[in-house]
């Protein structure tokens, strides 16, 4: 189905969705990166350890009495499940988490202290899609969307907002991709009110299905196999979703893409020098910013540059075994 100009989330769905998250999602700070004209969107800092509490409370928000005593269901690889877990237990509503088997414990372990019900399938973000739906049907759950949603995407662009709030003077915003809902909100909160301002997503290598769509002017799936390589676990989506993708055609400069080098290096050196923990799906804008534009030859263009750090959940095995060893 093709989505028209009329489905498409607004900055006024944004600015409602910044006025209804009042009092329940903090603005996180946006932080410089030492000796670089880079700045940090610290969305780690959330209690949840990621955006996506953003679009979860938004959606949660959103819901009639009934669908709320009813209770939701979400399908997730971590961050979203733990935003929904969180969300749905501020707000008293029965929460039902489909995640992967091979989830970080961390979020497995987050999500469980929330009191959702988890349910554990494959690592196949269709696999977890799949089970979701069911769940809804068989116990008359409302869905919560990991990203393919309009309040989600809305909850999502108020990270937008708030960088224009912050540094109205910034020239590129970098934001991770993963199933796209992230980049589709701050893309239509920047590009609504500074259409001059860049916004450029970024995927690791092996999972690049995004840039592969934006090239071929059509949403592009890669195999399972092919985004299960990389470290980054929260974007091993292996397509964009369709609303998402309406979205990023519309309102994206571009998508580049990072090595699992790079991204390693950048989970350190956020650490080291920024002081800040990100996961590797996080630190993929960090990776752009700093070796990007020298290895690849992006051009970001003038002004300063904000790397949208989109979470920082990790084990803490995989956080030392990355401080010590880049594999450079």
């Amino acid at each position: 189905m093709t989505r028209n100009a009329e489905t498409l989330v607004t900055l006024a769905d944004i600015q409602a969705a910044q006025t209804r998250l009042t009092g329940w999602v903090r603005p996180t700070p946006l932080l410089p990166f030492p000796d670089e004209n880079l700045w940090l969107k610290a969305e780690n800092l959330h209690p949840t350890g990621a955006f996506k509490l953003r679009g979860a409370f938004n959606k949660l928000l959103s819901l009639t009495p009934e669908q709320r005593a009813r209770g939701v269901v979400a399908h997730s690889s971590g961050n979203h499940a733990g935003a929904v877990a969180h969300a749905a237990r501020a707000l008293g509503i029965p929460a039902v988490v489909v995640m992967p088997s091979g989830a970080p414990q961390t979020k497995l372990a987050a999500t469980r202290a929330c009191g959702a019900e988890v349910v554990l399938v494959g690592n196949a973000s269709d696999e977890r899609a799949a089970k979701a739906r069911e769940i809804a049907q068989e116990r008359g759950l409302t869905p919560v969307p990991p990203y393919d949603d309009p309040h989600i995407i809305a909850g999502a662009g108020t990270v937008g907002l708030e960088i224009l709030e912050a540094l109205p003077d910034v020239g590129t915003v970098l934001v991770p991709v993963s199933g796209g809902g992230l980049i589709s909100g701050v893309a239509v909160a920047i590009k609504s009110q500074r259409p001059d301002v860049r916004v450029i997503g970024v995927e690791p290598e092996f999972a690049a299905d995004a840039q592969a769509s934006l090239r071929a002017g059509k949403r592009v799936a890669w195999a399972t196999t092919n985004v299960a390589r990389t470290l980054a676990d929260g974007l091993r989506v292996t397509q964009l979703g369709e609303l998402n993708w309406e979205h990023v055609r519309q309102t994206v400069d571009d998508i580049v893409t990072v090595s699992e080098v790079q991204m390693r290096r950048a989970v350190r050196d956020t650490a080291l020098r920024a002081r800040l923990v990100a996961e590797p799906s996080g630190a993929v804008t960090v990776a752009a910013a700093l070796y990007g534009r020298h290895g690849n030859g992006y051009d970001f263009g003038p002004g300063p540059v904000v790397a949208v750090v989109s979470g920082g959940n990790l084990d803490p095995e995989t956080l030392i075994d990355l401080l010590r060893n880049t594999g450079t």
